[in-house]
């Protein structure tokens, strides 16, 4: 049977993980086995935020819109249930870009679904 020698592969290896965990704090971004650690909670933590950004975002984006509301005599609930009523189906993203960027905009936006 002929001789495997497998020190590319392995080195490779390694390297291509020390690669990832550049700009890693200590022993992590120098050391391959603290730095195989490092990134599979590196990518368990990603996953995980990739979730809890959405919820951020969308609290985000009602603070806005109920800040921006309350210029008008309307809180945020009352702000929602007109547009249901009206069945208005503009998303909260859409609507706290529109209160943040065209306050003018927003104000004939309010005025028109007040009446």
């Amino acid at each position: 049977m002929t001789r495997v020698k497998r020190g590319v592969t392995a080195s490779k290896r390694r390297k291509n993980t020390l690669k990832m965990t550049k700009g890693f704090r200590w022993r992590r971004k120098s050391n391959f086995r603290a730095a195989k650690e490092a990134l599979l909670k590196a990518g368990k933590y990603a996953y995980r935020d990739r979730r809890t950004k959405k919820r951020t975002m969308r609290s985000l984006w009602i603070l806005r819109l109920n800040n921006a509301v309350r210029n008008f005599d309307l809180t945020y609930s009352k702000f929602i249930k007109i547009l249901k009523d009206k069945k208005i189906e503009l998303d909260r993203k859409v609507l706290s870009q529109m209160a943040m960027e065209n306050p003018k905009t927003f104000k004939k936006f309010i005025e028109k679904i007040k009446n």
